[in-house]
């Protein structure tokens, strides 16, 4: 199965039902009064975690979820049923991003984690809502509040105890094969591995911890070049890092330059990455070549205070060890607060109005707590068209206006709603 670890979708929440305009009219119940019910809400976008899925692969084929509307309102106080929430299932390790904002919305880790994404509308109120001592019957109804809708990046940080880290075809997926059950794709050629390939490394009965193999890494990773920002989304969430380099150097490449440029993509990438514990496995010490570099690497490791393994993922030689040691690693690990880095955000005040002019001129309105007013009325109702004229006059908008300059026939867009200005 391809792994695919970032997806683009969209979403939106159900719309609330419509509230009921209705009357009673039993036989005995002379002026029975207004009873018509409030409608349901709407279907919530929620999103959870499910450990049966371990890729984003589905994403590719669906793109659009859209959560089912509140039922409307019915006579006799009837309320619309609310709809179920519409749950969207992912891997663990899922970063959830608001596409326009870039925003992390959510980060979900654990097993059992979910988050609600959207808020379904609010159903509309019926006319026995409305009803009071000098308005007893009120013949107008709430529509239902429009559910939120989000572009969204999913994007899946692969979860796993240590990553192996080098440049391509430094001997990674070797390593992973000889010391797991995993079985990559091994080959003489640069980016065999194009996905990130977990393994179960066992030390000891009930100790054993999960190594990715990661694709390599070039120079200009951490501008995305390559396999840039993929492979390095992935290391973040590892607790120690295996940093393997080709002792030989067979391909033509110093492998003790290959560790000072990789450890630079990781530093301009994130200096968060800098501060994992890193250790030097020095690959393919079985060929002759590898004589000549060991000293140096060796040398490099102990400037760097890394602990140091000589190894041959094609031999076995020293993998036992380097594993022992990198399971201590992982037990001595002491998570560190995830810090995400996100502007100060401000909530929006609700009763805010604002007035802007579009490129042809016209004004726009718009405000939160006005534009659900505007999409809950109905304009078709008379008594519902009066109760927003007289909203509107009490929060000064046609005062707001002339001071913008407005004058008699200009245009007003408020939501999806367009009229003349008139006094």
């Amino acid at each position: 199965m391809k792994f695919i670890d970032r997806a683009f979708i969209s979403v939106k929440a159900g719309n609330g039902g419509n509230g009921k305009s209705a009357f009673r009219r039993e036989k005995f119940v002379p002026k029975g009064g207004p009873s018509g019910g409030d409608g349901g809400h709407g279907a919530n976008i929620v999103f959870a975690v499910d450990r049966n899925i371990n890729t984003l692969l589905d994403f590719r084929y669906k793109r659009k979820f859209t959560g089912a509307n509140g039922e409307n309102g019915d006579i006799k106080n009837q309320f619309g049923k609310n709809a179920p929430d519409l749950v969207i299932k992912v891997p663990a390790g899922t970063v959830i991003k608001d596409k326009a904002t870039d925003r992390i919305l959510a980060d979900l880790t654990a097993e059992n984690s979910s988050i609600v994404i959207c808020k379904g509308g609010r159903g509309g109120r019926g006319n026995a809502r409305f009803a009071t001592s000098s308005h007893r019957a009120p013949t107008f109804a709430e529509l239902g509040e429009p559910g939120e809708s989000k572009d969204l990046i999913l994007e899946l940080k692969v979860l796993a105890d240590v990553g192996l880290v080098g440049y391509p075809s430094v001997g990674k997926s070797s390593l992973i094969a000889a010391v797991s059950a995993a079985k990559p794709e091994i080959a003489d050629y640069h980016f065999t591995t194009l996905t990130p390939i977990l393994g179960v490394v066992q030390i000891a009965p009930e100790e054993n911890f999960v190594m990715a193999d990661i694709p390599g890494l070039i120079e200009g990773a951490s501008e995305g070049i390559g396999l840039g920002h993929d492979f390095l989304r992935h290391i973040e969430r590892t607790k120690v890092l295996i940093h393997v380099v080709d002792a030989s150097g067979i391909e033509g490449r110093n492998p003790v330059e290959d560790f000072h440029n990789i450890n630079r993509e990781l530093s301009l990438y994130s200096s968060k990455l800098t501060k994992k514990v890193q250790i030097l496995a020095a690959n393919k010490i079985d060929l002759p070549e590898a004589q000549e570099y060991l000293p140096q690497l060796e040398a490099l490791a102990k400037e760097k205070g890394l602990a140091f393994f000589p190894i041959s993922a094609a031999t076995k030689q020293g993998t036992s060890e380097l594993m022992k040691y990198a399971y201590q690693q992982v037990c001595d690990y002491k998570e560190e607060p995830e810090e995400i880095n996100q502007p100060e955000i401000v909530e929006d005040d609700v009763d805010k109005i604002t007035i802007s002019r579009d490129k042809s001129g016209d004004f726009v309105v718009s405000g939160k707590a006005l534009d659900k007013l505007v999409a809950m009325t109905n304009f078709a109702n008379d008594e519902a068209l009066r109760r927003f004229q007289y909203i509107w006059r009490l929060k000064g908008i046609d005062e707001m206006l002339k001071e913008r300059g407005i004058k008699e026939g200009d245009t007003v867009h408020i939501g999806e709603m367009e009229f003349e200005f008139r006094e």
